[in-house]
């Protein structure tokens, strides 16, 4: 058992846990223990237990960004402030008034990442669990022998959950190939559209005219592309356990996104436009809606005509 096996012990047998109980559930429903089907939907009660459980977590982390992406002005100012000044007592003072503004709007740049440190520790820990049972080794906990040889024995569509893209290749599985190809293809799709949500709709005005925005939006065309290592690396049980969590992660932004959106942003318009058709907002809010309104009829600027052009409209 090498170091990350031991750190990961209780994590991994609470993965076991869960798994056994769905696997259980599902088999005492009638299905097969050793069907594909069975553990797929073993791997996504995992996944609905595992988000449920960081929903405060992801609330959080949904904040987090919306607070950053908001501060955004202020922490450009400090940071040109400073610009060109490489002492000591320089970096010393940007950084206080850096962490002050943190302070101020009660957020952090690491508080948005959160729920993926959290999520990886599981996610390897699943990854342990289902590895020693494709190796035919039994589990710490409830992954028995029985269990265990009902995993390796689990195929759907003709694809071992246990195979990796990889290893279907080599031994010209082209089904594993195939469907993980297509989960790596949709896991990126995904995940593009997950951040996509925030970045088009959930943003002010204000700050998609910052700098901290035009980088976050090359990010956004550069950070899904970390599944084709997943895709290739890991079994297909794991790739449906990320897919999985992937789809839940798209659903919950735009529940947060719709019910939560950022003052001044097109989903808080959306919004807030809904309300008043309900008869739901106050005075002071359709007001605020209308203000709001104002410079998106504003920017809608007549464009600038020649000389000649306005000759022969006067004409």
């Amino acid at each position: 058992m090498d170091f990350f096996e031991t750190i990961l012990w209780p994590l991994r047998w609470l993965v076991e846990l869960v798994l056994w109980a769905w696997h259980w559930l599902f088999t005492a429903l009638g299905l097969d223990p050793a069907s594909g089907v069975t553990w797929v939907l073993s791997i996504i009660g995992l996944v609905v237990v595992v988000r449920s459980a960081l929903i405060p977590v992801m609330v959080r982390q949904i904040k987090s960004q919306r607070r950053m992406m908001e501060i955004a002005p202020e922490l450009k100012k400090v940071q040109d402030k400073y610009k060109g000044k490489k002492d000591q007592f320089s970096r010393e003072a940007m950084s206080r008034e850096t962490m002050a503004l943190y302070k101020k709007h009660g957020t952090n740049p690491f508080a948005s990442c959160l729920p993926i440190l959290i999520q990886m520790p599981i996610f390897f820990s699943l990854f342990y669990v289902l590895r020693h049972a494709a190796e035919n080794k039994t589990g710490i906990g409830f992954m028995t022998e029985d269990l265990t040889e009902s995993f390796n024995a689990a195929s759907i569509f003709g694809a071992p959950l246990k195979m990796t893209f990889t290893q279907g290749w080599e031994s010209g599985n082209w089904m594993v190939v195939a469907l993980l190809g297509t989960i790596m293809v949709l896991m990126i799709v995904s995940q593009f559209f997950t951040q996509l949500q925030i970045m088009s709709k959930n943003v002010s005005d204000e700050t998609k005219n910052s700098p901290m925005y035009r980088q976050q939006r090359i990010l956004l065309y550069i950070i899904p592309f970390a599944f084709l290592f997943s895709g290739v690396a890991f079994p297909l049980a794991l790739n449906i356990y990320w897919f999985s969590s992937n789809l839940w992660t798209m659903g919950q932004q735009f529940i947060v996104i719709r019910n939560m959106p950022t003052p001044g942003s097109d989903a808080w318009r959306s919004r807030q436009a809904r309300l008043k058709a309900k008869g739901k907002l106050t005075d002071d809010e359709v007001k605020a809606l209308e203000v709001a309104e104002q410079p998106k009829q504003l920017g809608q600027r007549q464009q600038p005509v020649s000389a000649k052009r306005a000759k022969k409209k006067k004409k």
